[in-house]
This record gives structure tokens, C-alpha cells and sequence, in this order.
């Protein structure tokens, strides 16, 4: 029997386990189909012994990974000794910037959009929706039809209970899309702003079945939850119904809605919220400013803000709120605009993240026109912790955690291992961050047009 094997870098992603449950539908008994989250020596021999690899792709990191670029020459090594011809294929969020992928990965092409409908007919060699490299030039055959949701099965590894991803084994799809217009975000663009759901009933078969293979607590995603059903307007009482039947077969202590849109929520659905899941929200806050949130495009503001996450404490739910630092634009009364926020909002919980340019959003080309020395990823700080050797980015998202952590609603105390944690999460951050925006640089050509 023929092999295809997807890795999903770390985790097992809803994505990757679709594509795994949609190959395995279309192709029955033809191929066996395997699921690896893990570069090691057991999954380098099974890439070896696949007629098919897949790479799920879901960050720019992923594509400058240089122990996945050396797993790809091995592979590519192994064709020209005439070992198995395997094909390497790159799909996930990362396709929509082919050209990136085809200069940095050595692979034999690039699954465009969302895959679960191509991916079966470019396994049994169709070029539609592939792009790829022929006589040295990049080709890109766009799908011709919209994509459409697959309501196939998801492969569930056997180990998916083990892992977690902000305490849940596993983040479910009950809808994709997304109708806001955040700079800093690809999912409009990748997955359309149209909200397409799936079928409650099929919602629940699937909860069913990571339940029997062991998952313990489930993340419902989708980009904001409360969008499930949206028609023209959020649907309130399928998504109350969503959360009630999932709620009966996992549990409500074990049941979440990481993301929510303060603009999308009311006393109804968090009061839901409070009765069938563990009884948290997270808002994406991003900043104190209203000129940067302007500037982000997030549809909200300060006072909005706010309003959402008083009436989420009125509900007796839980708050957790996202901030992102180091925007272009961000001046340091702006920081301190975010820093006021957080004293005057009093969340549960707080995280960080340093403004994050990914290729073909609004954020790369604002960073594309911006000077590196004005930038605060690349600018030295030169503040309070310039002895820590931080960029003005690393220094706000350092600053912001040890300060979060003074105004949360139940403090935690600051001992050297928790600031510790939070430098080492800040420069790890920058890092990451700096060799992104390095990248973008490189291909510039490609993201500006």
C-alpha cells in the first residue's frame, strides 16, 4: 500500500488532521495515511518510506526552519540516489505566499488556499491549485472555484490526547472565515470573510469521536466563536445551542471559546459562555490607543473595550485579554496608553506578543515601508532596561508582562524565576520576529505590487 504522511509542526492542527480524514475518504484502501507532529528519527525513516509527504504549514517560522530544510534535502537526496520518489508538498496558511516557499523549501510545490478539495486530485497528479517551479520560474495555477467546506472526518492520531494547546488537546473548526479587517491578520484574506459553518450535527459526531480517542478538553475555534451560523448577523441562539450540546458530551469543565470579538458578544452569549464552558473569554484588546487600534483597522476602541470586558465580570466570567507591542506606528504614549488600559481593566489573564508582519497582510506592507532604524523590532531600547540589551519591541513586551502581572484581579507575586520566564519569552519573541521581518525584506519584490 502507497504512504502519504503530513506533518503538522508541534502540534496536531484541526487543518492537517482534515486533510489526513479527507484523504483517507477519497482513497479508501489505496493509501495508508499517517499524522507525525515530531522531526525525529522515526518520522525522517517514515518521510523516507511515503510516496506523498505533506507539510501543514501554519507559521512564516516554519519556512526559514533549518532542521525542516535539512529533513527536505535528505528527502530530495534520496530521489536523485534512486531511492523512493517521494513528492513534497507545503500546504496551510503559509500558500499564500507561495513565492516565499518555493525560494526557501526545496519541495515540489505548494497547495494554494484551503486544501481539503485539491489536495486528493494533486496527489493523483492534477496541477490545479498547485504552484510550483518549472525551468526555474514560479507557477501559480490558482484554484477555480471558491473553496467550499469539506465535511469529511478528521484523522485523530492516537496520541492527540497528550498534547496541549493552551490547556486543550484540541482546537475544533465549527466555522471558518472572519469579517473583520485587522492589518495584522491573514485569516480574511486565506479563509474569505464569508462565514461558512459546519452543521451542528456534524459538529457534535466529531466531538463524539475525539472523545473516544481520548481528548479531555476541547477548544471550540473558528477565528471568534460567537460567529457560528453568522448570516448578515450573529446568530445568538445557535451558537447558546452550540455550546449547550458540545457541553453535555465533553462537560463544561472542559469545554472553551478562546477567542471573541468585543463587538460580537452581549449578556446572552456570555452568560452561555459561563454556563457550558469553563467559563472564560478572550478578547483580542490589542492596545490602550485608540489611534492604534484605528490604525490596526480592529473596529473597536478604548471605551468598547472596556464595556465588554465589565459586562463579561457582570456575567461571572472570566477575562482574558491579548495586547500586541512594537506596531510601527506605536509612540511611547501609546505604550503607556496600553499600560493605563490594563490597570483600569483589571483582566484575569494577559498575553503578550510583539506585532507580528505576516506576509501579505496590511502590518508586512506598513513594515515593508517602514526604515529598520525606526522600527521598534530592530530599534535599540535605550530605557529602563538597557542594561538587558533589548530592542524598543523586546522592552515593551518584557514591560508589559511583569506590569500585567501587578493588575491582574488576583495578583501573582514577582519572583526571579517568573521574571525570568518573561525576558527569556521577550527575546525569544524578537528573535523571531526580526528573522521574519528579515524575511519579508528578502522577498520584497514578491509582497509589494
Amino acid at each position: 500500500m502507497k504512504k502519504i504522511t503530513i506533518y503538522s509542526p508541534n502540534y496536531y492542527t484541526y487543518g492537517a488532521m482534515l486533510i489526513g480524514g479527507v484523504l483517507k475518504e477519497k482513497f479508501k484502501n489505496k493509501y495508508d495515511i499517517k499524522l507525525v507532529k515530531t522531526l525525529n528519527k522515526t518520522s525522517i525513516n517514515l518521510f523516507l518510506k511515503s510516496d506523498f509527504v505533506l507539510l501543514s504549514l501554519y507559521s512564516t517560522l516554519h519556512i526559514i526552519d533549518e532542521n525542516l530544510k535539512k529533513v527536505i534535502e535528505l528527502l530530495q537526496n534520496s530521489k536523485n540516489n534512486n531511492r523512493k520518489k517521494t513528492k513534497i508538498f507545503v500546504g496551510g496558511p503559509v500558500s499564500a505566499y507561495p513565492e516565499i516557499v518555493l525560494n526557501e523549501l526545496n519541495v515540489d510545490g505548494v497547495i494554494l488556499g484551503e486544501g481539503e478539495i485539491i489536495t486528493p486530485n494533486i496527489i493523483e497528479g492534477d496541477k490545479e491549485g498547485l504552484a510550483y517551479l518549472e525551468n526555474g520560474d514560479i507557477v501559480i495555477n490558482k484554484p477555480k472555484s471558491k473553496p467550499k467546506l469539506d465535511f469529511s472526518k478528521p484523522l485523530i492520531p492516537k496520541d492527540i490526547g497528550a498534547q496541549s494547546i493552551r490547556g486543550a488537546n484540541v482546537y475544533i473548526e465549527t466555522h471558518r472565515g472572519c469579517i473583520g479587517n485587522c492589518t495584522f491578520c491573514q485569516v480574511p484574506k486565506f479563509f474569505g470573510k464569508d462565514i461558512r459553518s459546519k452543521p451542528l450535527e456534524l459538529v457534535l459526531e466529531e466531538v463524539r469521536e475525539f472523545k473516544k480517542k481520548g481528548v479531555k478538553r476541547i477548544a471550540i475555534s473558528g477565528g471568534t466563536g460567537s460567529l457560528y451560523n453568522f448570516k448578515k448577523e450573529v446568530n445568538k441562539s445557535m451558537f447558546i445551542e452550540l455550546l449547550k450540546n458540545v457541553s453535555k458530551i465533553i462537560g463544561n469543565k472542559n469545554l472553551s471559546v478562546p477567542d471573541m470579538r468585543v463587538d460580537y458578544v452581549d449578556e446572552d452569549t456570555l452568560n452561555a459562555v459561563k454556563k457550558y464552558t469553563i467559563g472564560w473569554v478572550f478578547y483580542g484588546i490589542e492596545s490602550g490607543s485608540d489611534k492604534i487600534l484605528k490604525s490596526m483597522k480592529k473596529g473597536t476602541n478604548r471605551e468598547k473595550n472596556l464595556n465588554a470586558i465589565n459586562l463579561a465580570k457582570e456575567c461571572g466570567v472570566k477575562v482574558g485579554g491579548s495586547f500586541i507591542v512594537g506596531y510601527p506606528e506605536e509612540k511611547e504614549v501609546d505604550y503607556l496608553l496600553t499600560k493605563d488600559f490594563i490597570v483600569d481593566a483589571e483582566l484575569d489573564d494577559v498575553f503578550v506578543s510583539i506585532a507580528e508582519p505576516i506576509p501579505k497582510t496590511e502590518l508586512c506592507d506598513l513594515i515593508l515601508n517602514t526604515p529598520i532604524d525606526k522600527n521598534p523590532t530592530f530599534k535599540t531600547h535605550l530605557g529602563i532596561y538597557k542594561r538587558l540589551n533589548l530592542t524598543e519591541s523586546e522592552a515593551r513586551c518584557f514591560d508589559l508582562m511583569l506590569h500585567a502581572e501587578n493588575w491582574k484581579s488576583n495578583p501573582n507575586i514577582l519572583t526571579k524565576q517568573l521574571y525570568s520566564i518573561y525576558l527569556n519569552e521577550a527575546k525569544t519573541q524578537g528573535k523571531d520576529i526580526r528573522n521574519i521581518t528579515n524575511l519579508i525584506f528578502k522577498y520584497k519584490k514578491f509582497l509589494i505590487g
